[in-house]
């Protein structure tokens, strides 16, 4: 890949963030602590090769939930609006991100859903639903 600015934010906008990196790894996690953590059937996790990410508002409404028997899981959110967050990761030098807080589109596209063993039977799946561009009628 190349290196691209990525900015992105919080639901309620208090948080701001842009960083500058290679985008490495986009996948789907269908693991039971990422559809928990989103209360989705996946979360959607970029992985960016960064030495950093800058923030503008209060860094003190970022907070980081650690699963204390977790090795890596750890959720980064906004104490306003509870909006996942990235986070970055020094000993790895990378920036992970969750795709929904990008503003921008990355130059990466999803290579892999992972956790597979661990996904419900009413996740995505690339199925056949109808899809509706707004609320259906």
């Amino acid at each position: 890949m190349s290196e691209q600015t990525l900015t992105g934010s919080c639901l309620c906008g208090a948080l701001h963030y842009s960083l500058s990196g290679d985008p490495t790894r986009f996948m789907h996690c269908h693991c039971s602590r990422c559809r928990k953590s989103s209360g989705t059937g996946h979360a959607s996790n970029l992985f960016v090769n960064s030495a950093g990410i800058t923030w503008t508002g209060d860094t003190s409404l970022i907070k980081t939930y650690k699963i204390p028997e977790a090795q890596r899981f750890s959720r980064t959110f906004c104490a306003v609006c509870g909006g996942p967050l990235p986070k970055h990761i020094p000993s790895m030098g990378m920036v992970f991100i969750p795709a929904g807080t990008l503003d921008v589109e990355p130059n990466i596209a999803p290579q892999a859903r992972i956790f597979q063993d661990s996904k419900v039977s009413w996740s995505c799946s690339g199925d056949a639903l109808p899809c509706f561009p707004e609320y259906p009628a």
